[in-house]
């Protein structure tokens, strides 16, 4: 019995997670848009983003969501949000080491999962932007993602439909849906996206279950793995959300352009070559791993941290005067002290972070936008 009451709570969650409310269907008198009833799953924090500022609506989460996956953000009318955040990899490139943008250039970071990003104070491996809001227009200027500006993807909006296009989407309709009226401006199409991404929560691992009292949810081995996570990982891997959303120098290697991270956007020599700590849920599904993803592998990421080379691909750990203090063992080599065995433990805890649910859930989902031939 207290088995199947687990269940229906984490049901319950679901529901409330994914921001469904039962007055999502507008209103076809009035035309108001519908409030969509967010709330936190109980055992996570108070949100960061502020959304009085930007309620959510079912409209303005759907707006949001055509958004990020149509290609018309970009100068080739190709590249979407969603071809960099794919959702079958809880929203990251799996596979790619670096994303390729427009005309197939290559950029020069790993493509970040977007999950839980309500709680996030900064965005990007350098912490360049502190404003969900304020994100996109990072990849739709940079010459290599999307390659366009935002003032010449308002007047492709404003010009939608497009005649033959594969699935005509009218932006104008959609913006009065959800704002209105069909005024399209940078301001409109920044809140509906983040409406989108706010929807975006990932609470429900087997992980999440065992938190909320199922003691089944994971195996003996994933529970000896947790204790030794917290342990060995959990200073800046912390909380539920699985980051502190500081910027550590973790002592890999510079890579070949040398991205010296954090420092390029504070100038002080205290943050040379730190990158956000990124949050370890779905971790199991984001392959590759770092910051220009050289890792192809769990078991790499953990042996370059306990500095013991088992992998071909892992370098000994480099020392610079900004190595973080946890990585610098008085008296003993550099890294954190790891067997075999607890390798495996903890990589098989890291996989009760994977939620099934979220990178299945059609709300989700690419809707076949194709608005720009």
């Amino acid at each position: 019995m207290r088995k199947i009451c687990l269940v229906l709570m984490l049901f319950l969650i679901v529901i409330l997670t994914g921001c469904k409310s039962d007055n999502e269907t507008p209103d076809p008198e009035t035309g108001t848009p519908k409030p969509v009833n967010w709330i936190k799953p109980s055992h996570f924090p108070d949100p960061v983003y502020d959304m009085s500022k930007n309620p959510l609506t079912a409209e303005g989460v759907e707006l949001g969501r055509f958004l990020f996956y149509d290609g018309i953000l970009s100068r080739t009318n190709v590249i979407g949000c969603g071809t960099c955040h794919q959702q079958s990899a809880a929203f990251t490139h799996h596979g790619h080491e670096l994303s390729h943008g427009v005309d197939d250039q290559l950029g020069t970071r790993n493509a970040p999962a977007i999950q839980n990003l309500a709680w996030s104070t900064s965005f990007f491996w350098d912490g360049g932007v502190h404003d969900l809001d304020f994100v996109p227009p990072s990849p739709i200027q940079n010459q290599v993602e999307m390659g366009e500006t935002v003032s010449n993807v308002m007047v492709k909006l404003r010009n939608t439909p497009i005649k033959g296009a594969a699935v005509p989407v009218n932006y104008p309709q959609m913006f009065k849906a959800a704002f209105g009226s069909e005024e399209i401006n940078t301001e409109r199409m920044m809140k509906a996206l983040s409406q989108f991404m706010l929807s975006m929560v990932s609470a429900t691992s087997r992980y999440d279950y065992y938190v909320l009292g199922d003691a089944s949810a994971i195996t003996t081995q994933e529970k000896e793995g947790l204790v030794l996570f917290k342990q060995k990982c959990g200073s800046c891997h912390a909380g539920e959300l699985f980051t502190d959303f500081s910027f550590r120098n973790n002592g890999i290697t510079p890579n070949k352009i040398n991205d010296q991270g954090r420092y390029a956007i504070t100038l002080d020599e205290a943050d040379r070559i730190k990158f956000k700590v990124p949050s370890l849920r779905n971790v199991g599904l984001t392959s590759p791993y770092m910051h220009d993803g050289r890792y192809y592998a769990l078991s790499e990421v953990l042996d370059h941290y306990a500095n013991d080379q088992n992998s071909s691909k892992t370098d000994s750990m480099y020392v610079s005067p900004t190595l973080d203090p946890v990585l610098m063992l008085a008296g003993q080599k550099r890294g954190i002290r790891l067997t075999a065995q607890e390798k495996l433990s903890i990589i098989a805890f890291l996989k009760t972070l994977n939620d099934e649910q979220f990178i299945s859930d059609k709300r989700f989902s690419d809707p076949g936008v194709g608005t720009a031939l």
